[in-house]
């Protein structure tokens, strides 16, 4: 929980606001307690929002929907209103104490089998209870489970999120959240209570293994999972597999009742005991205990004295319990560690090593790491660490987005709602381009992760590039989590426009693209090359087969300028390394692989040569497609399809099968060096400030390189 500051509300109708919860996309959620000493959630939208009417209605109106649920089962709506004050919706839900069971499995592991019972047969019962009212939950998922002393309750009835948007509605809108939300969701179809039976499925399944039990590298290739693929059931415990798969058909009419479920899920006499005791049960103890005497602190304040803020930013930074909220939904848990202010900073460049000083084939110590505090892969694909200012920011081993300090890997910040695997983007030297975990862009301020605006209809599945300094549109362009082509405008913060793309464009590891001189390049893992107009998104041009299906590599745009024309060229790996002229991609020069068969990796800038790795062979060109001496130097292997960087004076490339990084000499194409050639599996790298930063089997590591 972290204290009021300046704008917060002291008062929302009977609740008197004692902190701050979190933040969203769409609003803010406070600690209130009424006069009668009971504590709730108060959620209210963001004030840019509560002009919208139609929005402000819809969020009361949910509200009161809501209160039509009177399961024991759900975090119960206590009130909604229109503050007197500044006119602005607030709803008041039932404060639960107690970690979501997202947080629960990440700290403790697995539930265990009459866990996974008492779990399915509980939520079973409350989403009969929910049907019964005529709504459908539509967003059933871990992180809207709470775990508390009595047992499982369901949050997050999408009271404060747009029409689009909502998760607790009548049939007929097309909310979905990646791995959880059913086919027909995924689809735009009609949905109903199947669909949070198929949801339900995915649920006990994660409970049961601590996997997800559709992944992929990106949102769209999850959705693709979802409506194409099969559920991944196969580390579940063999007397719960019979019974979860039912709920994970595709069709709808075939899944169980919740009725059904319910019976067939009886757990046995005691199964209970998960809640009541061994460590989930202290956690759950602790976190109430800690509510109250909040509560309970601020309520015997007396009226004269320290100001009530200055006394709870007291009592905050002693160590009072931390509470976050979901980026756009209203979900709120409390946790054990305080949050403490994060101050922005700079940092500088580390000290590059002498080539002289460096001992041929033997690799220099890191100059810190490995941290094992990174998530491990999905589907094969690391997302790669981004550098911005004083920290490395990078896919956290417990969920979401962490940042640590560039200059010693100790932990600056953390995001659990912010979804990695959407990747980041640069946006200026201090500001970063996240999605969170509903698709809303997040636009963080790098060195604190605070929040300096969003976008939550953006529907971001995955970031692609944003347009060159200077460029007139200063878009930010996107595949969204539906597979389309989206350019967000950063000026006016909303949506430019959006293209739909071919299914096949986007499945697996997505689309990569780079954009220069008003055309976006984009590189389908279909193999096509697709242009389109920054200005409207329309198709300019398409090359066909440039590169084999299934591996979209990523392009590089260069802006030159010479008697004062300013030109763009365009370079492709794949089948052959080609560049191209801007705007109309015409063919400005070409090379063949130097082996049959072989396909050019992702061309790499270096001043003014172009890198590019093919099969064994590590090559350079001049920007005009002239040989340079670096031209044939071998390499360890087909190197796999992670990027080269290129750091102070040597290129460091991932060795075939991931079996470590090599760093080798800009100017001769000499190996220097191979750093954990006992690895495996994929990587994730990037350099900044004589710093190369790798992630590799859930370790973070920061390397020196040399002048």
């Amino acid at each position: 929980m972290e204290p009021l500051g300046v704008g917060d509300p002291i008062r929302l109708g009977p609740y008197r606001i004692l902190g701050v919860l979190g933040a969203g996309g769409m609003g803010k959620v406070y600690f209130g307690r009424d006069g009668a000493g009971r504590t709730a959630a108060v959620k209210v939208l963001l004030p840019e929002l509560a002009h919208d009417r139609h929005l402000a209605q819809r969020f009361l109106r949910e509200a009161h929907t809501a209160q039509a649920v009177t399961s024991g089962g759900v975090a119960r709506v206590l009130d909604a209103q229109i503050d007197d004050d500044d006119s602005r919706p607030w709803i008041a839900t039932e404060f639960l104490s107690g970690p979501t069971l997202d947080d629960a499995v990440r700290a403790y592991g697995p539930i265990g089998v009459d866990g996974v019972r008492a779990l399915g047969a509980s939520l079973a019962a409350t989403l009969r209870d929910i049907h019964a009212a005529g709504l459908v939950h539509r967003d059933l998922k871990p992180p809207n489970i709470v775990l508390t002393a009595t047992g499982p309750r369901v949050i997050d009835f999408g009271i404060a999120r747009p029409e689009h948007g909502m998760t607790l509605t009548t049939t007929g809108q097309v909310p979905v959240t990646p791995g959880y939300g059913a086919p027909e969701q995924v689809l735009g179809r009609r949905v109903g209570p199947a669909a949070d039976v198929f949801s339900l499925g995915a649920v006990l399944a994660y409970a049961a293994t601590g996997l997800r039990t559709f992944d992929g590298t990106h949102v769209a290739a999850v959705q693709y999972e979802v409506v194409h693929g099969e559920p991944r059931l196969d580390d579940v415990p063999a007397e719960l597999r019979h019974l979860i798969a039912p709920c994970l058909a595709k069709d709808p009419t075939h899944r169980p009742t919740p009725e059904r479920i319910a019976g067939v899920l009886a757990p046995p006499h005691g199964a209970d005991r998960i809640w009541r005791t061994g460590p989930l049960a202290k956690d759950i103890a602790r976190r109430g205990a800690e509510a109250e005497r909040q509560a309970t602190l601020v309520g015997a304040e007396p009226e004269s004295g320290p100001s009530r803020r200055r006394l709870l930013r007291a009592s905050l930074a002693a160590g009072a319990v931390v509470a976050a909220t979901g980026g756009a939904g209203a979900w709120w848990l409390l946790r054990e560690e305080a949050r403490t202010p994060v101050e922005s900073g700079l940092a500088g460049g580390a000290e590059p090593l002498a080539r002289s000083a460096v001992q041929p084939g033997k690799a220099p110590k890191p100059l810190w790491g490995p941290l094992p505090v990174a998530a491990k892969p999905v589907d094969g694909v690391v997302p790669t660490p981004l550098s911005l200012r004083d920290v490395v920011m990078f896919a956290a081993k417990d969920g979401g987005l962490a940042a640590h300090f560039t200059r010693n890997g100790k932990e600056k910040w953390r995001l659990p709602d912010i979804a990695p695997t959407a990747g980041l983007h640069p946006l200026t030297e201090q500001l970063v381009a996240a999605a969170d975990t509903s698709g809303a862009l997040r636009v963080l301020d790098a060195s604190t992760g605070k929040l300096k605006w969003s976008l939550p209809d953006a529907d971001v599945g995955r970031f692609l590039t944003k347009d060159m300094d200077g460029e007139l549109d200063e878009n930010l362009y996107v595949v969204t989590r539906d597979g389309e082509l989206r350019a967000v405008n950063l000026k006016m913060q909303s949506i430019r426009w959006t293209v739909p793309l071919p299914p096949s464009a986007v499945r697996g590891a997505g689309p990569r693209a780079a954009v220069g001189g008003m055309v976006l390049v984009l590189f389908g893992d279909d193999g096509v090359v697709r242009a389109f107009s920054t200005t409207s998104g329309l198709d300019m041009w398409t090359i066909q087969g440039q590169g084999k299906s299934g591996a979209a590599i990523q392009p590089t745009v260069v802006q030159r300028k010479d008697s004062g024309r300013t030109s763009h060229t365009a370079f492709l790996g794949g089948r052959t390394l080609t560049a191209l002229t801007f705007p109309g991609g015409k063919e400005a020069w070409k090379a063949d692989p130097p082996q049959n068969g072989a396909s050019w990796g992702a061309p790499k800038l270096h001043g003014d040569m172009v890198i590019a790795a093919s099969g064994t062979t590590l090559s350079a060109f001049t920007l005009d497609g002239r040989q340079l001496p670096l031209n044939g130097r071998a390499v360890r292997g087909p190197l796999p399809p992670t990027p080269l960087v290129v750091q102070g004076g040597a290129l460091w490339a991932v060795e075939a099968d991931g079996q470590g990084v090599s760093a080798y000499s800009t100017a001769d194409g000499e190996r220097l060096w191979t750093w954990s050639a006992k690895s495996r599996g994929p990587w994730g790298m990037s350099g900044v400030g004589n710093r190369v930063f790798l992630v590799n089997d859930g370790k973070l590591t920061a390397m020196p390189t040399i002048a």
